[in-house]
């Protein structure tokens, strides 16, 4: 009697839990309408530095990312940083700070396999940062006295940045990216960026 009363029961829940599946496959949301949000560890690479001497010099920050698909190959974001370690020019007493810096960027992305993307946008940026000079009438920092004080001179600036991620659980991605910060008008330093760190889509 027992056998009699459970087959009816388990034939009907099979098909039902197979298009329960298949139902929820379907309503997955498309990256179109998702949105994310990141967190990246950057260094600084600070380029021609100096009138004449054309130095280098690294500093380290972090970087909050947010932002949104727009559609299967474009998004769009906002990020917000700023830096941990102050960059100290070589042979000389200057040392430059990124205090915080805001950007905006346009991209476009592109699968190279299921779990893989590059990726490339461009955008603006504005930065706040620091020149400081503790010597300066040691004559080795005269290349560098037009970067005491605020820096860059000129805030705002034209960034990029291309980048390769990684999709390591569901909607769970390793970020890492690197390109252009600013170019200071005023004094000709270039300033680059290099991230790795975490990205999540929701």
């Amino acid at each position: 009697m027992n056998k009699v009363v459970r087959t009816p029961l388990i034939c009907p829940l099979v098909p039902a839990l197979f298009l329960a599946s298949q139902v929820a496959l379907a309503q997955e949301t498309p990256r179109a309408d998702k949105h994310y949000i990141g967190l990246l560890a950057t260094t600084y690479n600070h380029r021609t530095i100096g009138e004449n001497t054309k130095e280098t010099a690294w500093g380290t920050g972090g970087t909050l990312v947010v932002g949104g698909h727009i559609t299967d190959l474009f998004h769009a974001e906002l990020r917000a940083g700023g830096g941990f370690k102050d960059a100290e020019v070589p042979n000389s007493d200057l040392t430059l700070s990124v205090d915080y810096y805001a950007s905006w960027y346009m991209g476009l992305h592109y699968a190279i396999t299921d779990y893989a993307n590059l990726y490339g946008q461009f955008g603006f940026s504005y930065i706040h940062g620091e020149g400081e000079i503790s010597d300066p009438a040691n004559d080795r920092n005269n290349p560098y006295l037009d970067l005491d004080g605020e820096f860059p001179d000129s805030g705002f600036s034209i960034s990029w940045i291309a980048g390769l991620d990684f999709e390591v659980m569901d909607d769970t991605f390793l970020v890492f990216e690197g390109g252009k910060l600013f170019e200071d008008t005023g004094t000709d330093v270039n300033t680059f960026q290099f991230s790795g760190g975490v990205r999540y889509e929701f």
